[in-house]
């Protein structure tokens, strides 16, 4: 199944290039009263509420996708995870460019560990990219972006994936400079989630899937999760393992070599074999309507 969240945060159903709206399957999920509970509430009870929408599908009205503004697949997640140098062809790109390692060490991911980006970072595919510190280098980067359906503490490997509800194409858009990480990574619009999320069942291997990224069509990226340093098994463990993961969470899984400048006016085509394929407008922060 794939699912996606669209316009004023409707849920719809995605089959090839038409959307079926299924926001009414929204009235089965639980209310509550504050304290909200952790985690986002749709991915915890996507399970149960899976035949409702499917459902609802067969009788929704089509909408074509190309005519939609797509939001972040994942309205509320408690934790935004990133893997950095994952790859080690782009951990011997970071280390050979001062442009990127701004005299930072740079440690192999099993020393580094991993980091968190802040959750109003996120937005969808429809919502765009909206540069700051125009004055400094900002690069695009493709992960597989996880998506945890079930709490979690000290995971095994063996069964981390069965805690993954879905995955989807990430974008970790990054600010050059010598500051931590989570600063340089968590600015408004730098987390872009989408197109939609793919449910677990349609991806048995996440550690087989092509990504390719373009800018105005010239391609930068185009590697395979294959080539990880750590899977999503590994990653799962090892990030449970300090915290504990609930539904929603996201981890971005890393970026494979070929990262590169981005800049007001450009369109970022991501594709991820399986998943499917978004592009993303960039655009200045001040230019915000």
């Amino acid at each position: 199944m794939r699912l996606c969240r669209f316009g004023n945060g409707r849920l719809g159903v995605i089959s090839g290039d038409v959307l079926r709206d299924v926001t009414a399957a929204l009235d089965a999920l639980p209310s509550f009263r504050y304290p909200l509970p952790a985690g986002d509430v749709l991915t915890d009870h996507l399970g149960s509420l899976s035949p409702r929408i499917s459902a609802l599908a067969r009788d929704a009205p089509a909408l074509a996708v190309a005519d939609v503004s797509l939001l972040s697949p994942i309205a509320n997640p408690g934790k935004v995870i990133a893997a950095p140098v994952n790859y080690q062809k782009h951990l011997a790109e970071v280390r050979a460019s001062a442009e990127l390692h701004h005299h930072n060490q740079i440690a192999v991911i099993q020393t580094a560990g991993l980091f968190l980006k802040a959750t109003s970072s996120l937005v969808g595919a429809g919502e765009g990219i909206a540069l700051r510190k125009l004055d400094r280098r900002t690069d695009h980067e493709i992960e597989l972006a996880c998506v945890i359906g079930k709490r979690g503490s000290s995971i095994s490997r063996d069964q981390a994936l069965d805690h993954v509800a879905g995955y989807c194409i990430g974008l970790d858009i990054t600010i050059r400079g010598p500051e931590e990480r989570s600063l340089r990574k968590s600015v408004d619009t730098y987390t872009v989630l989408g197109p939609w999320l793919v449910t677990a069942d349609e991806i048995p291997d996440p550690g087989a899937l092509e990504l390719r990224l373009s800018v105005n069509g010239d391609v930068r990226q185009h590697s395979s999760t294959a080539d990880l340093i750590l899977g999503v098994a590994e990653l799962i463990e090892y990030a449970s393992s300090f915290y504990t993961l609930f539904p929603g969470d996201v981890i971005l899984t890393g970026t494979p070599e070929g990262v590169g400048p981005i800049h007001p006016g450009d369109t970022i085509t991501a594709c991820i074999d399986t998943i499917g394929t978004m592009h993303v407008a960039v655009r200045a922060a001040d230019d915000e309507r």
